[in-house]
């Protein structure tokens, strides 16, 4: 960063650490142990959408990377388009198996990295549900802040969320993961894949 950047407020971008996402099978824990959200076994990864034969050889190389136990009763990833035009890659696992969750996100975040999808990248989600009730929260990894937060849409209420939820995740997890500082960048992510309960 130049000295022209700091006098005009410019910051430069942080470098994603995509093994941060190996920190959330332990976050998860102290979630449900301290807010009673238990992990739903979905996850996600968003990135904005692109077209063309190297996108879709990569698709393929995703489905052929993590289709491979669906012989084995799992369940196949699924690539959805959302009402604003983002591309989302839905991942289903066990609710009970978090660490391999991680371990498929963590795939096609670094699958699209390689091959010079990374700019195109958003973010990642991991779902969580309410065990009594069943209202959803997800944390979400930003891609090109390198930081997490939660989000916790209220049910039955449009464009509304739970801030007191989140506030009080993000001071659980403080410590257990890079929290973004700055709220404004704690994006809605309405009716993101993978954040159903």
């Amino acid at each position: 960063m130049g000295f022209l950047d700091a006098i005009l407020g410019r910051s430069k971008p942080v470098r994603p650490d995509l093994d941060q996402l190996f920190a959330l099978p332990s976050a998860a824990l102290t979630v449900q142990a301290e807010t009673g959200f238990l992990p739903t076994g979905s996850g996600s990864v968003c990135f904005a959408s692109v077209e063309g034969g190297a996108f879709l050889r990569l698709q393929d190389d995703i489905r052929g990377l993590l289709d491979v136990g669906t012989g084995n009763g799992g369940v196949p990833v699924e690539f959805v388009q959302d009402g604003y035009g983002y591309s989302w890659v839905l991942v289903r696992h066990p609710a009970d198996d978090t660490v391999s969750l991680v371990n498929d996100l963590h795939a096609i975040n670094t699958l699209l990295q390689e091959a010079d999808f990374g700019p195109h990248l958003l973010c990642s989600l991991v779902g969580f549900a309410d065990e009594f009730h069943g209202r959803p929260m997800g944390l979400v990894y930003l891609y090109k802040r390198g930081a997490f937060y939660p989000f916790a849409p209220l049910p039955g209420v449009q464009d509304r969320r739970d801030t007191p939820l989140e506030l009080q995740v993000r001071a659980l997890l403080d410590v257990d993961l890079p929290m973004e500082p700055d709220l404004a960048r704690w994006f809605p992510l309405w009716g993101a894949p993978g954040l159903e309960p």
